[in-house]
């Protein structure tokens, strides 16, 4: 059954679509490995997302060829992004997971969001819990995360 879902899925893609160009894209990067064009929202200027060019869902799907083959494209057109616009501040990279992370297509991608300063409407927040765990909690939460890493 997953196999039958994820030969849907990747039939199905509008990432992969754009890959294969059957569906338009601002394509600002290409390799044999990676594909990356503008994101239509445009969040920013220059707002793009990078994509294995190998359909995978998410993070937990690559092993470690696919993550050199993506991860070692991120600073080349991120750099390219920052020579583009030299009123660039900074650069959010963003990489979300599931539905749950704010995943809404199921082909992985990496978004890069160049910043352009405090008012160009985009933001993130992070919560601080750190009164909620003591230092045992702590160890204990890495000590669990260390044990499954292989």
């Amino acid at each position: 059954m997953r196999e039958k879902r994820r030969y849907f899925y990747m039939n199905d893609c509008i990432f992969c679509k754009i890959r294969d160009q059957e569906i338009p894209s601002y394509k600002v990067y290409e390799d044999e490995k990676v594909y990356a064009f503008l994101d239509m929202t445009q969040v920013t200027k220059g707002h793009t997302l990078v994509i294995p060019k190998k359909h995978v869902s998410d993070i937990f799907e690559f092993n470690e060829q696919l993550a050199a083959d993506l991860f070692t494209r991120i600073p080349k057109v991120s750099q390219a992004l920052q020579t583009a616009f030299p009123e660039m501040q900074g650069i959010n990279i963003i990489n979300n997971n599931k539905e749950i992370a704010y995943q809404s297509v199921f082909h992985s991608h990496v978004h890069l969001i160049p910043r352009y300063g405090k008012e160009d409407d985009f933001s993130m927040h992070f919560g601080d819990h750190s009164e909620q765990y003591s230092p045992e909690e702590m160890t204990k939460i890495a000590q669990t995360i260390k044990e499954q890493v292989s």
